[in-house]
């Protein structure tokens, strides 16, 4: 993959490393808040989507104190519908890992998914300490991978770095913020397509002649997916801790494809083959 090039032409080859990668920095950010924030706000106040109205009440430097609506309080129902909140949210995250793996040309092995969710569930726990809610891989990100091609981890720490700057500095997090919903939407498009098509392009890989039943394993588990989108309705009867999952067509697709693998494909799983929704045809 073609990673960005910064340049350096203005620096002399005498500054030393620490002052160039500082210099660099300041640099890039400002070009980021210029491109992506400035010019969609400033376009967004010229068509009347945009307002910076409250930003003179946001403070210059402000710390994120832990705990701060309160000390943790254990609740066995809370804990338990939140258990089910985050079975949704691994599922989804091991689908991004999938398709991030298949973007970077990367297999991704059963360990590698372990230590996705265990980075998730680290960034959730501390994310609660600090007064936000639950995190995961969410697949804006697995589309600017697709939409840039840039799949450096620096790139992702650097990232995690100004978003901590943007905590301690309410002002710049209120400018940011402050992008037109339009403009975001737009992005949006393109990444969320992106994943789609790397979706595809996973099927598209799938064996559906040797293993016929793939078809209907692909087939049923979309149907059951759409279901939350087509009839919002359906499950309006069933109890409140089940609607958690029967609302996620996410969830609804994943155990419906792993069921139906089971049925359709027993050997896979009788030869210690790991579990999959698919059986994917092998590539060389």
């Amino acid at each position: 993959m073609t990673q960005p090039v910064l340049s350096s032409a203005p620096l002399s080859s005498a500054t030393p490393p620490p002052v160039r990668l500082i210099i660099l920095a300041i640099q890039h950010v400002l070009v980021m808040y210029a491109g992506a924030v400035a010019v969609p706000l400033i376009l967004g106040a010229a068509l009347g989507w945009g307002s910076l109205d409250g930003l003179g009440a946001q403070p210059w430097f402000d710390i994120v104190m832990p705990f701060q609506f309160g000390i943790l309080r254990f609740d066995l129902v809370t804990c338990l519908s939140m258990c089910l909140v985050m079975v949704v949210v691994m599922i989804e995250s091991t689908g991004m890992f999938l398709a991030l793996g298949v973007m970077v040309g990367k297999p991704v092995s059963q360990d590698d998914l372990a230590r996705g969710l265990r980075a998730d569930g680290v960034g959730t726990l501390i994310g609660g300490i600090f007064n936000t809610f639950p995190y995961t891989s969410f697949s804006q990100n697995v589309g600017l991978v697709g939409v840039t091609g840039v799949t450096s981890p620096m790139v992702c720490v650097a990232g995690g770095a100004i978003m901590l700057l943007l905590g301690l500095l309410p002002k710049l997090a209120f400018i940011a913020a402050s992008v037109p919903q339009c403009v975001l939407g737009g992005a949006g498009v393109v990444m969320f397509g992106m994943v789609a098509a790397t979706g595809i392009c996973i099927l598209a890989t799938v064996d559906y002649e040797a293993r016929r039943g793939n078809v209907f394993i692909v087939a049923i588990s979309i149907g059951f997916g759409m279901i939350p989108l087509v009839a919002p309705t359906l499950f309006k009867s069933a109890p409140d801790v089940l609607k958690t999952m029967l609302d996620s067509g996410i969830l609804l697709a994943s155990v419906t494809a792993v069921a139906l693998n089971a049925f359709f494909n027993p050997d896979q799983l009788a030869d210690g083959a790991q579990a999959a929704p698919l059986v994917i045809a092998d590539h060389a």
